[in-house]
Order: structure tokens, then sequence, then C-alpha cells
């Protein structure tokens, strides 16, 4: 399996992302400015509301340019351990150790992309084949690192 398939996928769910939430953030502030009312405090509140969800999504695009970020550092040359980058097969899955976007379709293989920070990957770093490690009383043997 081709690592750098797998990097492009998650390099464009991840523009993906960032370009939806610059849309929501544009279209909360028009919505923002369509709010003039004489109604005083409500009016006031609702401009508040619109400006906390503009802050949250602000937020989000802000995580996720942080993903993006990352992403550029990786390159798609094989790895011979678990780190970033790392395509990891244990017997109980296939995980891509990226940015946290969930599951991808590759080659009717179902690929887990998994951030460095998360607690399974924690739990592997800087394992190669065949060692084994545990997460939540389970053991795990790494298959396989590309």
């Amino acid at each position: 399996m081709e690592k750098s398939k797998i990097l492009e996928i998650v390099r464009n769910k991840i523009i993906e992302k960032i370009q939806k939430f610059e849309n929501l953030i544009a279209e909360t502030r028009a919505s923002s400015n369509d709010t003039k009312s004489s109604m005083g405090d409500k009016y006031e509140t609702g401009r508040e509301m619109l400006q906390q969800e503009i802050n949250n999504l602000q937020r989000q695009l802000n995580e996720t340019l942080g993903q993006q970020s990352l992403i550029h550092k990786i390159n798609g040359e094989p790895s011979l351990k678990v780190q970033n980058g790392a395509l990891v097969k244990t017997d109980k899955g296939l995980f891509y150790i990226s940015a946290s976007i969930g599951e991808i379709v590759l080659e009717n293989q179902k690929i887990m992309t998994v951030s460095a920070e998360s607690p399974l990957v924690k739990a592997m770093a800087g394992l190669s084949k065949g060692q084994v490690f545990s997460i939540n009383n389970v053991n795990q043997t790494v298959e396989e690192v590309w």
C-alpha cells in the first residue's frame, strides 16, 4: 500500500475542512451584519451569540490549520518504527499516524488516521515489527510498519 496515496487523501480532507470553516465563518459574519434591529438588548444578545459562534469556528479552523502544518512535515518515506507519518498494522487494525481525521478507505482497506498525541500512538511509539504493546488492558502486536 502506498503511503503517498494515504498522505494525499489526508491532505485533501484537511484542505476541505479548512475551506468549510472559512465559509462558515464568512457566512456567520454576514448574518451578524444582517441582524440589525431596534430591539435593544435582544439585538446585543443575538450579536454576542453570533460572535461566540465565530470564535468557536475560528478555534476549530486554527486546530485544522495546525493539522495542515503537521501534515506538510510528513513525507512518504518508509518507516522502520512507529512514528509520525508511519502506516502501522497491528492485529487490531491499520493506522496512519498523522492528523486525526477519522477513517479513510484505500484499496478496500479501512485505515484509521490517528494523531501522534493519541493514547494509542503513545502506547506504541518507537516500536517496530513484532513488538507488543498494551492499551486499556488489551495487548496488540505490531505486525508491520511502513
